[in-house]
């Protein structure tokens, strides 16, 4: 009976799954942006011989109500005039200035939901995998100004802090930290791509569903699917305990 409950509990352990602590601070797959994937896909378009500026137009309309929304009718009236005119530099351009804008609602939104850990670390993902998008453009015209950014959305990330586990691990945020981070981001995508204020694009605090349907990577501890590996192991412990103590009562 010993040998079998003791197999039960190794087979339990070693089927969970481990994960490396050296990758605490790892981006994992931030969900893709869609906003983000649509500017990709929209280039692929742009780039056949000739352009295909009507399918172009067709994966813009799939963004364009989140646009709306979040950034007011001012972008979409403008690229919309493009994609008319088939002005594929302006549209480029414009797409690229429209990213820079994303990426700016997105760490405005973490700043004003700091001290929640699974919203904020969501939220700076989400523009992290914006820059990622813009970052060759970014890179091609200074890869020390790539690199920065790069390195600041990092500095961000680790701003956030970590709630730990147990309070093993855990890490106090600061949120003067991020907000430094935020402005060098924010001004050198406001040099790059000619920005004057990115409060023109009427961005909205109310992330509604666009962050309520996202996940996020295994090590956002703050989500309750994330526990349940720890919590399986704590109770194994557990039912370790309890038999050792009853057998040597019975004993």
């Amino acid at each position: 009976m010993k040998k079998t409950f003791l197999s039960l509990i190794v087979l339990i352990l070693i089927s969970l799954p481990i994960h490396n602590s050296a990758s605490a601070y790892s981006y994992g797959d931030p969900n893709e942006e869609k906003i983000a994937e649509a500017y990709k896909n929209m280039q692929v378009q742009l780039d056949e011989s000739p352009p295909d500026f009507a399918e172009a137009k067709k994966i813009y309309q799939t963004v364009q109500e989140e646009i709306d929304m979040h950034m007011g009718p001012e972008p979409t009236q403008v690229i919309m005039d493009n994609i008319e005119n088939e002005n594929k530099e302006e549209l480029v351009q414009n797409m690229e200035k429209l990213l820079a804008m994303n990426i700016s609602r997105r760490l405005e939104n973490v700043d004003e939901n700091f001290k929640d850990y699974d919203t904020s670390k969501r939220l700076l993902a989400k523009g992290f995998a914006t820059y990622e998008a813009l970052s060759p453009r970014v890179a091609e015209s200074s890869k020390e100004m790539d690199t920065e950014i790069r390195d600041e959305f990092n500095k961000a990330l680790e701003a956030l802090g970590n709630p730990g586990l147990f309070g093993v691990g855990k890490s106090e945020a600061s949120q003067d930290a991020f907000n430094e981070s935020k402005e060098i981001i924010l001004t050198d995508l406001k040099k790059e791509f000619g920005i004057e204020d990115f409060t023109s694009g009427h961005f909205s605090a109310d992330e509604g569903e666009s962050t309520a349907s996202e996940t996020t990577d295994w090590t956002d501890l703050a989500s309750l699917k994330n526990w349940l590996p720890i919590v399986i192991i704590v109770s194994v412990l557990a039912l370790v305990a309890v038999y050792a103590i009853r057998k040597r009562k019975k004993q």
